[in-house]
């Protein structure tokens, strides 16, 4: 019997880099540097080389990061923050964790990006924030909000599923006020645990972050805000390093991947991915449609394909965020979380597994 397929494979990613991690723990654990230290200054400053913005500032975890970002903006009770219906919780969470308001507005039919018409039709006097989400590895069209949004209203991406990604040349993270990212393992640039970080050009943002993540002490046993504790642990600062030098081969060899899944999905009755022009996607996730989904996917699942489901709910929809609409208010989340269908891809995938995904997914249709 032919081996299972996995939605994403962390053991062939770690065999790249075990060397390299395992000789890295050893200097933190010399040093005894546990908490910061030179490995996570060193992940940081590489980090905003790579992004193209002057200050990151490490995080225990994605979701930490956007609500510090939001908390740096000033953002806070009373206050509104756009975000697309379709999304993981987290970033919803983000803005109910600062305090604020969660406004919901549709997608587009395809990219699933946020529907930019939308947002600027949900604005009001109150809405200091939007947060585009790059899902899948996809810019959603920050450039086009930038110049439309009323002044005063902040730009937070939501990178944490494009590490690498451009859109007309600017770098997912780079293009708003400030961006929050996730290093959770399944990333494209993906810690061994939970990780995130903060990005942003602005000092006084950045230092905010940064102050708010160690307990609002600008200096110990000092404390100027109600903070948290939210620091990037140094020896995921170590892994992220490691892989950081190889994450463009690495989303070169997924763009690869995408190429062959739209080759060989062509004469399929299945919607495949849609590239809006200018984008550069990293491919976070390959995401088709399908009808009859729960079937098909139980197929796949039943033959060894590690397929999945990004995401099944809508935001609205959850129990956690009722109070935010109905079914049927953003038809187009809601259809395509109907539909959606994430097909094994990272980077060590060979082109013999994607034969076999495929040939799975032909028999379930």
């Amino acid at each position: 019997m032919a081996a299972n397929i996995p939605l994403v494979d962390l053991a062939a990613q770690h065999a790249e880099v075990a060397a390299e991690v395992e000789e890295g723990w050893a200097q933190v654990l010399a040093r005894t540097a546990f908490v910061g230290g030179p490995a996570v200054a060193a992940f940081e400053a590489a980090y905003a080389s790579y992004s193209g913005v002057e200050h990151v500032v490490g995080v225990a975890n994605g979701t930490d990061a956007l609500e510090l970002a939001l908390r740096a903006l000033g953002i806070g009770p009373g206050d509104e923050c756009i975000l697309p219906a379709n999304t993981f919780i987290a970033t919803a969470e983000a803005v109910a964790r600062a305090g604020a308001e969660v406004v919901l507005v549709d997608c587009e039919p395809g990219t699933a990006l946020i529907d930019v018409d939308a947002t600027l039709a949900a604005v009001t006097d109150r809405t200091r924030a939007v947060l585009p989400v790059h899902l899948y590895g996809q810019v959603a069209d920050v450039a086009s909000l930038r110049d439309r949004l009323p002044a005063g209203i902040a730009i937070c991406e939501d990178a944490a599923q494009s590490q690498g990604a451009r859109r007309d040349g600017l770098q997912a993270g780079a293009i708003g006020d400030i961006a929050g990212t996730s290093f959770y393992p399944g990333k494209n640039l993906g810690a061994y645990g939970d990780a995130g970080a903060v990005l942003t050009n602005s000092a006084e943002l950045a230092d905010r972050v940064r102050l708010i993540g160690a307990h609002g002490s600008p200096r110990k046993y000092e404390h100027s805000v109600v903070g948290v504790n939210s620091r990037l642990d140094t020896l995921q600062a170590v892994v992220l390093s490691a892989k950081l030098e190889r994450l463009d081969t690495w989303n070169a060899l997924r763009r690869e991947a995408a190429a062959r899944y739209d080759t060989l999905l062509a004469d399929l009755p299945v919607t495949r991915p849609t590239v809006t022009p200018g984008n550069e996607p990293v491919w976070h996730l390959y995401v088709i449609e399908v009808d009859r989904r729960a079937e098909v996917l139980a197929a796949l699942n039943a033959d060894g394909i590690g397929a999945g489901i990004h995401y099944p709910t809508p935001v609205h929809l959850t129990e956690a965020f009722a109070t935010l609409g109905k079914a049927g208010d953003f038809p187009v989340a809601e259809a395509m979380a109907d539909r959606i269908l994430s097909l094994p891809l990272y980077p060590q995938i060979t082109e013999e597994q994607q034969l076999r995904v495929v040939e799975s997914l032909r028999k379930a249709l």
